[in-house]
């Protein structure tokens, strides 16, 4: 009876490759176990005890674990958004009224607002929060806002 576990832990290891949801890797598992079982017993209930038991334990005991280490928190931003959070300087005012202003950031010139429609003036160093259609949205650096000499 132990050609039929492992003929059945053979399946669940496949069915797994081809699922990927990590949940019938611990099937295969168990019918592993219940293969080692089925040396020590030809009783079927006994075995298929075993298998059950074990890819139960299997399942709640392990995986929250395996999904704690294969979990990815890291987002990696890329395009447009990758430049919000960080220092930029006025190459051209900031001007609400007139819709005009532009900064540089990472080499980048970037047409850009301020969120609370003051005028910037060039040279200062602002704070990119955001993106707005193609627009980056800026603020003035606090506390530290101050003219950088700057040869663009």
């Amino acid at each position: 009876m132990w050609y039929i576990w492992l003929i059945l832990a053979g399946f669940f290891m496949v069915a797994e490759i081809i699922t990927v949801g990590f949940l019938i890797f611990w099937l295969g598992l168990g019918s592993l176990c219940a293969m080692v079982t089925s040396f020590f017993t030809d009783n079927l209930i006994i075995q298929t005890t075993v298998f059950v038991v074990t890819s139960t334990l299997f399942i709640f005991c392990t995986r929250p674990f395996v999904k704690k280490l294969t979990k990815k928190d890291k987002t990696i931003v890329t395009n447009a958004f990758a430049i919000v959070g960080k220092k930029a300087i006025v190459l051209t005012d900031i001007n609400p009224t007139d819709g005009t202003g532009q900064i540089k950031v990472d080499g980048q010139v970037w047409s850009a607002k301020c969120e609370n429609g003051k005028i910037i003036q060039k040279n200062t160093e602002v704070l990119i929060l955001a993106i707005d259609g193609v627009k980056a949205v800026v603020t003035e650096k606090s506390n530290n806002s101050s003219k950088v000499n700057m040869a663009v």
